[in-house]
């Protein structure tokens, strides 16, 4: 466990569906079905997926949001599932999160003050002088100054509130950020501002960081490694620049290729809508959607396979 920071291994999270007189479960959603992942120490891991394929659901059980059915999770050597609460508490400090929309993750009764306060006083307990020191050093590291330690979150833009965010997230001294979604609503302009300081904090705090994402695009220059996320399972894992490389397009996985396509195109490549996590597919989970399909590809579910050089894929052609 030493070589990762962060180490998934057969994570499952099936949610029942329940119905008639006497409440019995019907069927599941498969929303994370078997997924492994590995993070290094200061490594990026960028995870793509359409929208409902399981990546919320997974950071979610990372956090320890709510319990995985079966598998394991290990965290700086620390195995998560097993934690008590008060260990919990500990290792919580070392892996923080940013989320998607930060008006809802801050307080809107609590000025800045208040909302740093209660993340730094869980590292340590501060004099009045050291406090108001620190929390306008990590207001002066995301951009902000001084002036904003006494205003409340619905006094500032989309984009100053993540930088908020993103200060009480950096205020444990974490050795991992996740960011699930974090720059998506916001628009292109304010996207590259906070894309921006979060690459100067990673070099700068040496953290690793899984990055949550519905577009590649938004992951191509923060990510070392890139994980395809699709129908509750991996698709691929591979290093970023073999992902992103041209002359690499038809050896990735027909999915990531056509995510690819999308973002150069500026348009959906794709056909149709994914299946759902409630009534998925046998065999290949992507073949109702892939124009390579054959007949193996209905009957037969591919496994996630190293190729060469770390490049992880589940698909029977490529």
């Amino acid at each position: 466990m030493s070589e990762n920071l962060l180490q998934l291994k057969e994570v499952k999270k099936y949610f029942p569906i329940k119905k008639g007189l006497f409440y019995k479960t019907v069927a599941n959603v498969k929303a994370v079905d078997g997924v492994d992942l590995s993070i290094g120490q200061r490594q990026t891991l960028g995870l793509v997926g359409e929208s409902g394929c399981g990546k919320t659901t997974l950071s979610r059980i990372i956090l320890r949001l709510i319990k995985e059915d079966s598998g394991s999770i290990y965290f700086n050597g620390r195995n998560l599932c097993a934690a008590n609460k008060k260990e919990l508490r500990q290792i919580r400090k070392g892996l923080q999160v940013v989320f998607q929309d930060p008006f809802n993750s801050l307080d809107p009764k609590f000025r800045v003050r208040e909302i740093l306060k209660e993340a730094l006083y869980a590292l340590e307990k501060y004099e009045t002088s050291e406090f108001e020191d620190r929390a306008v050093g990590l207001l002066d590291q995301v951009g902000l100054g001084r002036d904003a330690i006494d205003r409340f979150p619905y006094e500032f833009s989309g984009g100053e509130r993540q930088r908020i965010a993103i200060a009480r997230a950096i205020s444990t001294n974490p050795k991992m950020l996740i960011l699930d979604e974090a720059v998506s609503s916001l628009d292109v302009l304010i996207q590259k501002q906070i894309l921006d300081l979060l690459l100067k904090l990673k070099d700068e705090l040496q953290i690793s960081c899984l990055f949550i994402s519905h577009n590649l695009n938004v992951l191509k220059n923060f990510s070392d490694r890139i994980a395809v996320m699709y129908l509750g399972k991996m698709a691929e894992v591979a290093p970023a620049l073999r992902i992103f490389s041209e002359d690499n397009l038809k050896n990735v996985h027909p999915y990531t290729e056509a995510l690819i396509l999308s973002g150069v195109r500026r348009k959906v490549s794709l056909k149709g809508e994914p299946e759902s996590l409630l009534n998925i597919p046998s065999g290949c989970r992507f073949h109702t959607r892939c124009p390579y399909r054959k007949d193996v590809c209905r009957k037969r579910e591919p496994a996630l396979e190293l190729k060469k050089n770390g490049h992880f894929i589940a698909c029977h052609f490529r």
